[in-house]
């Protein structure tokens, strides 16, 4: 979740190998020059294709811990892998899985995360993203619905001011949003507050635009690419979001 900077004036909390190889055919040795006119050299076969399969059957950096939690399911996720469990910048590239295996869809994004980096147990103000698999299954924003097969909120309940940790603006970062069901409700607006695990567990952790800086605790993507994101996101595939360190996420 983003809450505005202490130090803001107003604000509102609204509250992402197999290669196949060939080997050359060789040639036999030459044989005696009497044998060599006596018969006529055979045609060679035809070497086979070269083949190349590049789509693994697991997302790749995920290690066996993380890999166990993608539900069986699941044919669309983003992976956003952390620089490191105390950073607070991220890449985010979105897959979908065909029958070939998982594939990107497009290049990877740039992102942000928490101010501290990443957590394995989230609490409220920690200012660490939670780290895990978590579904998508609903969005919102300040602006209208940009094409999204997503149940969408939109309103003015979404609109933000004041400065973020680096005296960035945050006016806009709630325009587009995805909820990531973590302590939420699935099924519900991303505004919705109510909390299964409980209150000291944390909530509100969204994937929204980027204001420049680091987050309370959501993931933060450009503007451009949110839209790309949300109007991508299909209810029948799935979808989630695998989020946390490099290190952690290859567990």
């Amino acid at each position: 979740m983003i809450t505005p900077n202490p130090r803001a004036s107003t604000f509102l909390i609204a509250a992402f190998l197999l290669a196949g190889c060939g080997a050359e055919t060789v040639r036999p040795a030459a044989e005696a020059p009497a044998r060599q006119q006596q018969e006529r050299p055979q045609p060679q076969s035809p070497a086979p294709a070269l083949t190349l399969d590049v789509a693994p059957q697991q997302l790749p950096g995920l290690g066996p811990k993380t890999w166990a939690q993608v539900p069986s399911g699941t044919r669309q996720a983003l992976v956003v892998t952390g620089r490191g469990k105390d950073f607070s910048t991220s890449r985010a590239v979105l897959y979908r899985r065909t029958d070939a295996g998982w594939e990107a869809v497009g290049e990877s994004w740039p992102a942000h995360n928490a101010l501290r980096g990443w957590t394995d147990h989230h609490t409220a103000g920690d200012l660490r993203s939670p780290i895990g698999v978590f579904s998508l299954t609903d969005a919102g924003g300040r602006l209208p619905d940009p094409g999204t097969r997503l149940p969408y909120d939109h309103g003015p309940a979404f609109t933000l001011s004041g400065t973020g940790f680096e005296g960035e603006p945050l006016a806009g970062s709630f325009d587009y949003v995805v909820a990531v069901n973590y302590n939420r409700k699935q099924g519900t607006s991303p505004l919705d507050w109510t909390r299964p695990l409980g209150e000291k567990r944390g909530g509100g952790i969204w994937i929204h635009v980027d204001h420049g800086g680091p987050t309370q605790g959501c993931v933060s993507l450009p503007k451009e690419h949110m839209r790309a994101l949300l109007r991508a996101l299909d209810p029948d595939l799935n979808p989630v979001v695998v989020m946390g360190d490099r290190a952690s996420l290859s567990r």
